[in-house]
């Protein structure tokens, strides 16, 4: 395992951004499949894309494609979801996993951050 870090999140208006970042201490994300998940209290955790190690391709659950876009900035070692056209509907916590072996999309990572919240609200 190792230590994820998310950040980004916060409060927007809908029709709004905000571009949240997964980091990790001491592991080249490059080589791990990252996954971005939310999850509303009371409510099961819901995958929100994924992008493959070693690569760039990546998967999105329908109610987000086209408005979020997952990338990788290999130098900064960092994987990013960039969020548009917020909806209301979008506002959970959002998290960051990785896993070397898993093939998107999966809900079997081993390694999850802390968590980031997103609210959008006008």
């Amino acid at each position: 395992q190792m230590q994820l870090m998310e950040s980004g999140g916060g409060l927007v208006q809908p029709g709004g951004s905000l571009r949240l970042s997964c980091t990790a201490s001491g592991k080249r994300l490059y080589y791990y499949t990252i996954g971005w998940f939310r999850q509303v209290p009371g409510k099961e955790r819901e995958g929100v894309g994924c992008i493959v190690s070693r690569g760039d391709d990546t998967t999105y659950v329908d109610s987000v494609k086209g408005r979020f876009t997952i990338s990788r900035d290999s130098l900064k070692n960092t994987v990013y979801l960039q969020m548009n056209s917020l909806k209301p509907e979008d506002t959970a916590i959002y998290y960051c996993a990785a896993d070397p072996l898993v093939k998107c999309p999966s809900a079997n990572f081993n390694s999850w951050g802390q968590g980031t919240q997103v609210t959008v609200s006008s």
